[in-house]
């Protein structure tokens, strides 16, 4: 009877070391685990940014582009007709008197 009480003792002892070590190990893969995540949340972070920094450059460069060529082609147009109104501003003048006096 002792030796089987005894066998138990044993076998509850290494039950016992078996369980405690599992949970220094967990802890271990725990930790193991919160670093990995905290380093792809980081890589994830940075990527985002730089993808994000980028396609704001882009943006800006196209809008420029964009707000420059109109800029010229507005310029081209209010020059067109400077150009032709100094070329033709006395007959304007005539058709408008024209369309008044005709009444």
């Amino acid at each position: 009877m002792d030796s089987i009480v005894r066998k138990l003792s044993e076998i509850e002892s290494a039950a016992a070391a078996i369980v405690s070590h599992a949970e220094a190990q967990k802890s271990v893969l725990d930790k193991e685990y919160d670093a990995a995540r905290r380093r792809f949340d980081e890589d994830l972070e940075a990527k985002t940014q730089e993808r994000i920094g980028k396609i704001r450059d882009e943006l800006e460069s196209s809008t420029t582009r964009l707000l420059d060529s109109q800029t010229g082609a507005n310029s081209d147009s209010i020059e067109a007709l400077l150009r032709e109104y100094e070329e033709k501003h006395t007959q304007y003048a005539q058709n408008i008197l024209k369309r008044i006096t005709e009444v």
